[in-house]
């Protein structure tokens, strides 16, 4: 099929992979549409042709795609009108000049009698030494090896729970400086072959935002937010005109929920006034969808932890009213088979809460995946799942399994060779 598409180009032009500087990256999915995410070392004029295995019709999309200077030469192609469960090859070209090729696969229409296995990894805290912008002593980061052990897992998706780059001091208060960063990531060697393997999803934390601990007051959000959607190729960003992070995706019968933790987020230490992280529009939104929502499991995705009960840095419970009122609503609506996906901690656990109504809701907490990690086991977390402590670099799977009715979870940490230190699972309820 690869053949069909891209040999005769290779016969009329020169390859020009050396213009590529970071990508293509898949993104969001749906069964007929997908993004493809890519960075250019220049401002660019492209063209994007494709063919399917079950058409070998070469198609051109409409319009010319241009990478711009002014984003950093970062472009989102959405390819659509595709058809479920159909392999594509595509190349992009600029002028008469390849490139690019690839291929990406879109995901099967299933109804529930036809719901097959899958798997989805996840973690936190990406690191990247670079000793002319980092503090002096022991390099925080860690190596990136650990995405070539997270590939060999073969998740069907990847999501990045925040902190995915670390702006050091000073990156923060300018364009330049937060574009590089990003840039700095998406680049690496070592991502290359994972970002067009498998589809990538991510929110952010405070240093994907900003400072350390930023909040609503960071005068460059804007910035930071703009930065955060020329990088990422999230389904959409922000709620009911609402700025922001926010935004949901499923596959198959899982429904996944990305909030956003900083944008509205008042300031720790802010005495008067409501204190809250998510904000009253966005937890509205929220319980909304996951009233609305018919899938067998649902994912809230959100930087910071939620369950754990120690009110401790930027823990949901140093903000207790909020986390309470979530909580409150989640029961009084008989919300079910909700699992949290959080990051920030620079350690892993599960922690585990079953309310009055005996529904017990899951925050699975997946970090550091290259960087340093820290050993804060015994901080006060009565929720916590005894033995799912980690302080290591590692990184999380879940895989859901069986019957419409009798759907599993597995839940799996591995650390970055690839060895299981636990595994729960987790029935439907």
């Amino acid at each position: 099929m690869k053949n069909i598409l891209v040999l005769p180009f290779l016969l009329l032009s020169h390859f020009v992979f050396g213009q590529l500087l970071s990508g293509p990256m898949i993104g969001h999915q749906t069964h007929m549409e997908t993004k493809i995410w890519l960075q250019t070392k220049t401002p660019m004029s492209l063209n994007v042709y494709y063919t399917s295995e079950e058409d070998s019709a070469l198609k051109k999309l409409p319009q010319s795609i241009i990478t711009e200077i002014e984003n950093w030469n970062t472009v989102t192609i959405n390819f659509n009108r595709l058809d479920p469960n159909t392999s594509y090859s595509y190349i992009i070209k600029s002028d008469d000049t390849l490139l690019i090729e690839g291929t990406f696969k879109t995901p099967a229409l299933l109804n529930t009698l036809e719901l097959s296995d899958f798997s989805f990894a996840f973690g936190s805290c990406t690191y990247i030494n670079e000793k002319a912008y980092d503090q002096s002593g022991e390099p925080f980061g860690r190596p990136l090896d650990i995405i070539n052990t997270i590939e060999q897992q073969h998740p069907n998706f990847m999501i990045w729970l925040g902190d995915n780059i670390y702006l050091r001091k000073g990156e923060w208060g300018s364009k330049t400086g937060i574009y590089r960063r990003y840039t700095d990531l998406k680049s690496r060697p070592e991502l290359q072959r994972f970002w067009k393997s498998i589809p990538h999803y991510a929110i952010w934390d405070d240093h994907d935002f900003g400072p350390n601990d930023a909040d609503r007051s960071f005068i460059n959000k804007k910035l930071a937010l703009q930065a955060f959607k020329d990088f990422w190729a999230n389904p959409s960003y922000g709620i009911n005109e609402q700025p922001g992070i926010t935004s949901s995706f499923t596959h198959q019968d899982a429904e996944f929920f990305l909030l956003d933790n900083r944008y509205f987020r008042s300031p720790n230490k802010r005495i008067t006034g409501d204190r809250q992280i998510l904000g009253a529009k966005q937890i509205e939104w929220l319980i909304d969808a996951l009233v609305n929502s018919k899938a067998s499991f649902k994912f809230i995705v959100v930087g910071g932890q939620f369950l754990s009960n120690a009110a401790v840095y930027e823990n949901h419970a140093t903000y207790p009213k909020e986390r309470e009122f979530l909580l409150e609503l989640i029961e009084k609506e008989e919300l079910k088979n909700i699992v949290f996906l959080t990051g920030d901690r620079h350690k892993t656990e599960l922690s585990q809460l079953t309310l009055k109504n005996g529904t017990t809701l899951y925050d699975f907490t997946s970090s550091p995946m290259a960087s340093k990690a820290f050993d804060s086991k015994d901080e006060g977390n009565d929720n916590q799942v005894e033995g799912t402590h980690v302080a290591t670099q590692n990184f999380g799977t879940i895989s859901v399994s069986g019957q419409y009715n009798n759907r599993v979870l597995k839940l799996r940490t591995f650390d970055s060779k690839g060895t299981l230190l636990w595994q729960k699972e987790i029935a439907k309820q």
